[in-house]
């Protein structure tokens, strides 16, 4: 767990998307803010079962359970929108609806990560994080 890379959400998106397309329900990640903000979302939208926060030296763990032993995942598709070469910003009139509703994006604003959905509520703008369905 101590190899760094360059970018953790792309990180936690391919480890959760590889983890799912093998059948297993449970996926360790080191931690930090925005992949415990990014989860709550998923968990939020149903997208994930369950995360949890194990204190370890030297960075805390996340145990995140995609979803109940012997089901299906609801994940489809993630994608990592916005890379550190190429970021994604948006405005609330731009925020773009993911298979006609049926998925979401996660939208980094001044308010935290939030859903494109309620983006769209505060009429806020940001960089475009995540798509899943």
């Amino acid at each position: 767990m101590s190899i760094q890379s360059t970018d953790p959400i792309a990180d936690l998106i391919t480890r959760i998307r590889n983890a799912a397309a093998v059948g297993k329900h449970e996926v360790t990640v080191p931690s930090s803010k925005i992949k415990q903000a990014i989860l709550k979302q998923l968990q939020k939208a149903k997208y994930i079962d369950n995360f949890t926060v194990e204190s370890a030296k030297p960075r805390d763990i996340l145990h995140i359970t995609i979803n109940k032993p012997g089901a299906n995942s609801v994940i489809t598709e993630i994608t990592r929108m916005s890379k550190p070469g190429r970021r994604m910003y948006v405005s609330a009139d731009d925020i773009p609806k993911v298979k006609q509703g049926r998925g979401m994006v996660l939208i980094s604003t001044s308010k935290g990560v939030v859903s494109g959905q309620e983006a769209k509520k505060l009429r806020l703008g940001g960089e475009i994080l995540v798509k899943v369905y």
